[in-house]
């Protein structure tokens, strides 16, 4: 039992090291904030099937849950049922997420720099997350298309 374990946990490495590799998975969650666990079991489950150490996923963790925070929280009018798709697929050493929603068109790529040099009391108050996505994230991409917010976030293995 324990041989095709191991057998098992090679085969998958070697398939994560392998170019030419993809390894894709989705989930969909309503716009409510109590669905943020599942987020996050995704976010690890994913991560430890590419091989990504584990401060670097708590990081992708980190900013995944903060994008779609910012979708369950601002993408819908209060009472509004909606909809937050993450695709993520792992090849060629990229890991990259893709969040869609159907909710108010908002590109954060085109949010103003934080002034992290000023006091919290003196900082207006939002930003934050955006500047926090931007640190982690290696590459940030933003279109609108067939009515739906798409926002790509890349990070280099």
């Amino acid at each position: 039992m324990l041989v095709s374990k191991i057998i098992c946990i090679f085969a998958e490495l070697k398939l994560i090291d392998m170019p030419g590799q993809s390894i894709k998975r989705s989930i969909i969650l309503p716009n409510d904030v109590q669905e943020v666990p599942q987020l996050a079991a995704f976010v690890e489950e994913f991560c430890e099937s590419c091989g990504v150490d584990m401060s670097t996923t708590m990081s992708l963790n980190l900013a995944i849950e903060e994008a779609v925070v910012n979708v369950m929280d601002y993408a819908y009018p209060a009472g509004t049922v909606g909809d937050v798709h993450v695709d993520a697929q792992c090849e060629d050493g990229q890991l990259t997420f893709v969040l869609r929603d159907k909710g108010t068109p908002f590109d954060p790529t085109k949010a103003e720099n934080v002034d992290t040099t000023l006091s919290a009391e003196q900082r207006p108050i939002g930003g934050l997350g955006i500047h926090l996505v931007r640190t982690i994230m290696d590459e940030i991409e933003y279109s609108y298309t067939d009515g739906q917010n798409v926002l790509t976030l890349r990070k280099n293995k």
